[in-house]
Formats: structure tokens, C-alpha cells, sequence
């Protein structure tokens, strides 16, 4: 299945899944381990706690939200995937005070959301059709399994986007937490 199958295009996750290209899935996932493959690590350790505007997270926050939000998505598409209708959503932002990424290396974080992209991947090429049509409940919105796994990567894409957008300067202008 391509991106452009999705018909209806679920509310909400809309906005990450028309980030994608519109490649077939197992592509698509490809396409973002590419992605991860290509960050620039040094750059990303520098900056590794600084934030651009108070409030805001972490370029190591957000590798552990995306580590944490595709974990909760991954088992949300299982669920459905088995036959579950609904499952429970999660409040972010308590997630990622309680996660403790600071104390972790930009390396690790990228090392950990790399093998949870594999591993999402592997799950994915496991699913035949009508288990990639399969939907449920997530949160308030119904989604299908496929829907989900282009959530996942467009998901990156959003929070890769923040940080080419917003965090770029950050080394110059010595911003910090």
C-alpha cells in the first residue's frame, strides 16, 4: 500500500502522514531509517540540551518522544492488527517528563529509536492486507493499521522538521535550557 491508498484520510493524524512521500510502505520505512541514518550526530551531541525558546523540549526529548510515540503506536497497530477496537491514548507531555532523557547520550536515544524503527518495520512486514485495513480506536479517532505506520514516519518528519526549523541556530546563538 502507497501513502495516496489512504482514503479517508484520518483526522488528526492527517498532518503527519501527508508528510510522507508517497512511497509503498515497506519504502516509506525505509525512507526514514535512511533519515535517521543521515543526522548529523555531532551537531545533534552539541546542542543535545539547549532549547529554543524556554518550555520547549530537547533535541534529546524529542528522540525520546518519537522512541516512546511510535512504541504506543507499533502496539496500537498489533491491537488492531489481532482484532482489539480500541486502545487508550497517552498524555505526551507526562511521558516525557517522567522519561528522563537527559541523562541519556544523543548516540543512545538514536541508537534505541533506530532499533524501535526496525523492529515497527519487521511488525509491519508481518501483517498481510487485511490486517494492514484492520481499524480501531485510537485516542478519540478511528485509524487503520497502514494509518498508523504512516503516522510513525511522519511523525519523524514533523519533529525533524522542528529541529532543521528551530534548532539550527542554536549553536551560534548559545541558547540553552
Amino acid at each position: 500500500m502507497k501513502r495516496s491508498d489512504i482514503n479517508p484520510m484520518p483526522q488528526y493524524y492527517d498532518r503527519y502522514i501527508n508528510l510522507v512521500p508517497d512511497l509503498e510502505l515497506s519504502e516509506a520505512f525505509d525512507f526514514s531509517i535512511r533519515q535517521l541514518d543521515q543526522l548529523d550526530r555531532e551537531w545533534l551531541a552539541r546542542i543535545h540540551d539547549k532549547t529554543y525558546s524556554p518550555g520547549k523540549w530537547t533535541v534529546k526529548d524529542i528522540f525520546q518522544h518519537l522512541i516512546d510515540s511510535e512504541r504506543i503506536m507499533a502496539y496500537r497497530a498489533l491491537m488492531f492488527a489481532r482484532g482489539t477496537a480500541s486502545v487508550a491514548g497517552f498524555e505526551q507531555d507526562e511521558f516525557a517528563a517522567n522519561a528522563n532523557a537527559g541523562r541519556r547520550t544523543v548516540a543512545d536515544l538514536l541508537d534505541e529509536l533506530l532499533s524501535v524503527r526496525r523492529a515497527t518495520k519487521a511488525l509491519y512486514d508481518s501483517f498481510d492486507d487485511d490486517m494492514l485495513r484492520a481499524k480501531g480506536i485510537s485516542w478519540e479517532y478511528e485509524l487503520s493499521v497502514v494509518d498508523l505506520a504512516f503516522t510513525i514516519i511522519g511523525h519523524q518528519i514533523h519533529h525533524f522538521n522542528v529541529i532543521g526549523e528551530r534548532y539550527a541556530t542554536l549553536e551560534a546563538a548559545g541558547h540553552s535550557t
